[in-house]
């Protein structure tokens, strides 16, 4: 999903190579280096030890000026692992703060308390926090986990504008999805997302089932991955006993078309996460949006303007949301066109490059921190999990 923006980047003139988990076709394809890591989304200390010396390792050969991560977790595991690199700048992207901070088990709860000193630690390895959004940034400064390091607001990865409008043209046409998927005059309610218990999917459910009650004519359509394992999965048999008012397409490649065959946008999101791709693209459509009150979602849906937004693990009040604007379709076609401007201006692609670029030239010419010079070759992640530290 970040591809654009490092090719953005590359025309730039800038030399990239990217570390990931993920199948290195894609950046073969755009012509950037590449580098598999090993990476586990959920706690794990023997493996998140191995992922710092596979960091390390590809952070010494690749010697880069300027190392980006994005991620929550790799946000903290990146600084450690560029311990003994003074000369590399370490960029980190806060895009939310993940399941810690979404979960109410009492594991994640506990983990909240081991937050602040991870943070605290990574920050003071770390050259420039971007945020994605103003609430982790008062977050950040509220514990004081910023060190004196630089910090800038930039929202998202940006939006490739012109891919976005060229996809739709070359995609299927509003009637002809409508058709393959059966769906014919029905007011369809959309949703993208990884399919999870954290994105919400439970209380999309409920709430489909909710305003089917009062509106069986209305389809809910779920794009999306399911998570193979873990304790927040979902899989394609969840949906069945909503059938036939939800319809579950599984990984679609033409998001920006099925977006054109849709009445509303629905995003039911309790995860904390940054400026959400999904709901971007669902306002460049123009879309009218239901979403959760996230600090993320915020950022793109002014409440009752340009969307409407919903308390957290609350279908009635999804239900409710989306009821309100099949009521009244020349309000939600209003809110639709007011979201689309913003994304086309303060989120597309060219901004949000040219202020990265900007923040890595200003770091390249700023002489190495004295901290950074001085700090210990010591591996401060092993340290973390010490019990004599």
């Amino acid at each position: 999903m970040r591809l654009p923006f490092m090719l953005a980047l590359k025309a730039r003139g800038y030399r990239l190579s990217a570390a990931a988990s993920c199948d290195p076709g894609c950046f073969a394809d755009a012509g950037i280096d590449f580098w598999p890591i090993a990476f586990d989304r959920y706690i794990s200390p023997r493996s998140d030890v191995k992922s710092v010396g596979r960091l390390a390792d590809v952070l010494r050969r690749v010697n880069a000026d300027v190392a980006h991560c994005f991620d929550t977790k790799l946000g903290v595991l990146t600084p450690l692992a560029a311990a003994e690199l003074p000369h590399t700048r370490i960029v980190r992207t806060i895009n939310g703060r993940g399941w810690m901070f979404s979960s109410r088990s009492p594991v994640a709860l506990g983990l909240r308390l081991l937050y602040p000193t991870l943070q605290r630690r990574a920050a003071r390895r770390t050259d420039a926090t971007i945020f994605e959004h103003d609430g982790d940034r008062r977050f950040f400064v509220h514990h004081r986990l910023l060190d004196e390091s630089l910090f800038e607001v930039i929202p998202g990865a940006g939006i490739d504008v012109e891919g976005f409008d060229q996809a739709r043209a070359k995609g299927f046409s509003r009637k002809a999805l409508r058709h393959m998927l059966d769906l014919g005059d029905a007011p369809v309610v959309f949703t993208a997302t990884r399919v999870t218990r954290q994105k919400g999917i439970p209380a999309l459910l409920k709430a489909a089932k909710l305003v089917h009650a009062e509106r069986p004519d209305v389809r809910f359509v779920v794009a999306g991955p399911c998570e193979g394992g873990g304790p927040f999965a979902m899989r394609p048999a969840d949906f069945e006993a909503h059938a036939p008012y939800v319809l579950y397409l599984g990984p679609r490649s033409d998001v920006p078309s099925l977006l054109g065959m849709a009445d509303i946008f629905a995003f039911p999101s309790e995860y904390a996460e940054g400026v959400p791709r999904a709901l971007m693209e669902a306002a460049l459509a123009e879309l009218p949006i239901v979403a959760t009150e996230l600090s993320g979602c915020r950022e793109v849906i002014d409440h009752g303007r340009t969307g409407l937004l919903t308390p957290l693990r609350d279908p009635r009040a999804l239900a409710d949301g989306v009821l309100a604007l099949l009521r009244d379709p020349v309000r939600a076609r209003k809110m639709g066109a007011r979201a689309s401007e913003p994304i086309r201006s303060i989120f597309c692609l060219d901004n949000v490059v040219d202020r990265h670029a900007a923040l890595y030239d200003r770091l390249v010419q700023l002489p190495s921190s004295r901290r950074r010079r001085e700090r210990s070759k010591q591996n401060d992640f092993g340290r973390l999990f010490d019990p004599a530290a």
